[in-house]
């Protein structure tokens, strides 16, 4: 499934892959939330309920432009630099384009919906 993710005037969108976490989210979409800048590589938005946290694990080759949720504070995590895994993240997704979009800095209100 494709997502948009709409801010401060600009868009893209992201593929998320077939897993129970990222199915969750898909079936409370649209929603929208507040995106606050952590820790200097990340994005972050609270999500209005926790995500299901099945088939969770560990995983590799994290990227810029990795889409996760961060099961301990109930977030979803969009990453626009260098990161390593972490226990309780789970990967949703990926940015379908360029992340150059993520490093305005600031907070913004965000809007995620299903892409047509």
């Amino acid at each position: 499934m494709k997502i948009r993710v709409a801010f401060n005037g600009q868009e893209f969108t992201a593929t998320l892959y077939d897993n129970p976490s990222a199915r969750d989210l898909a079936s409370i979409l649209p929603m929208d939330l507040k995106f606050v800048d952590y820790g200097n590589n990340e994005k972050i938005a609270y999500l209005p309920r926790k995500l299901t946290e099945e088939g969770s694990g560990s995983f590799g080759n994290e990227a810029p432009g990795d889409l996760c949720y961060y099961a301990p504070w109930g977030n979803l995590v969009f990453y626009y630099a260098g990161y390593r895994y972490s226990k309780g993240l789970i990967r949703l997704g990926r940015l379908d384009g360029a992340i150059e979009p993520l490093l305005t800095r600031g907070e913004f209100p965000v809007r995620i919906e299903p892409a047509n």
